[in-house]
């Protein structure tokens, strides 16, 4: 077993982290904070939109069941790549499409995945390509939200679900059982 890690925001990390729990190969989804300039942030301090972070995901992966281009691969399916510090209703650069490379072979392989994706969207790719500044983990109550609170939360039951029919419609064999 070969343990990855990559960090990726697009959009609520609720959503992300929902979509990328249920990946064969995917060990742990952390969510938290990245690429912003204050240091120990909060999520209101973040959804302020003064902060600079992108909420973003953490994932730990074994690279003998998936690929770091397989999970871009997934990461550009289950979100809109092409809305500029947004996603749906959720608006700010807190929001932000972006990749954060840890080395320089995922730098290589983010900028290989934008461009193998764009074809498969109207409009061009925003999504950044940016440093791998200081992670910060999100507060206890925002991990595995999906699992929990948030199969209550109205915002979760429209967003969520949708995202993972597509995971499951386009990458069935990705899908935990």
């Amino acid at each position: 077993m070969t343990q990855h890690t990559s960090i990726l925001a697009g959009g609520c990390f609720w959503c992300t982290e929902a979509v990328f729990n249920d990946v064969v190969g995917v060990s742990k989804v952390e969510s938290g904070y990245i690429g912003g300039t204050v240091e120990n942030p909060t999520y209101k301090a973040v959804c302020s939109d003064s902060t600079g972070h992108a909420e973003a995901i953490r994932v730990t992966f074994d690279t003998e069941q998936l690929s770091y281009a397989d999970l871009l691969d997934i990461f550009f399916a289950t979100h809109d790549p092409t809305q500029l510090n947004r996603q749906g209703n959720d608006v700010g650069t807190q929001y932000r499409s972006a990749i954060f490379p840890l080395d320089a072979a995922q730098q290589v392989e983010a900028e290989a995945a934008m461009s193998r994706n764009q074809p498969d969207w109207p409009a061009p790719i925003v999504t950044t390509i940016e440093e791998a500044t200081t992670w910060y983990p999100a507060e206890d109550y925002h991990q595995e939200y999906w699992n929990g609170e948030g199969q209550r939360n109205p915002y979760c039951l429209a967003v969520i679900p949708p995202k993972l029919q597509k995971l499951r419609k386009s990458f069935a064999a990705r899908v935990k059982g």
